[in-house]
């Protein structure tokens, strides 16, 4: 435990790491936490299972401190509904002792029932490219707050031929932001994404 509170994690992470049993921190978390902290930019390359997803979702929610205003100040990005849904879930478990408004968005789901979470307020969007920007373009959601985006899964999206709306969605989001990529592999593809 003292581990996690050496890299900087405020006392409702440190407790809702506590009851999830997370003893030491994973080597990529040890690596990642301390840059996003500082406002950096991160490429995160890890094998699944070596808690990536806590490496970016530990230090978002501490900047993001508390709930406040109705827009999403964070977006993140993953190329299936299940890995929405794990992030999602992720969130909440790490979050819940925080005020911050977690909303899930993909294809195949109920768009009107996300439309209402929309609307409630936000501050984290989790979601699938293509349902984020037909939600988007119909003007439910507002980017102008966002100050940091992740991509997950970079290669898996990749693969399942996602460039064409993660070139749409890196045109609308702000230039002026945190970008946080994550992948099991690195390859050709996700060098140039980075550089995009």
């Amino acid at each position: 435990m003292s581990e996690f509170l050496s890299l900087g994690l405020n006392r409702q992470l440190l407790n809702a790491i506590d009851d999830l049993g997370y003893e030491e921190p994973t080597e990529i978390q040890k690596k990642a936490i301390p840059k996003i902290l500082n406002g950096q930019h991160v490429i995160g390359v890890a094998p699944t299972g070596t808690g990536k997803t806590a490496s970016y979702v530990l230090p978002i929610l501490k900047k993001l401190n508390y709930a406040q205003g109705n827009d999403a100040r964070c977006v993140i990005f993953l190329p299936t509904h299940e890995l929405v849904y794990q992030v999602h879930q992720n969130l909440t478990d790490l979050g819940k002792y925080t005020d911050l408004r977690f909303v899930k968005i993909f294809g195949g789901g109920g768009i009107k029932a996300q439309r209402n979470a929309l609307s409630e307020g936000i501050d984290v969007i989790v979601a699938t490219p293509g349902r984020f920007m037909d939600l988007y373009k119909t003007g439910y959601i507002n980017l102008r707050a966002v100050n940091t985006m992740v991509l997950d899964e970079a290669d898996k999206m990749m693969d399942m031929g996602f460039m064409p709306q993660l070139n749409e969605i890196l045109e609308v989001v702000p230039k002026k932001k945190q970008n946080l990529l994550f992948s099991a592999t690195f390859h050709k593809n996700i060098e140039k994404l980075s550089e995009d």
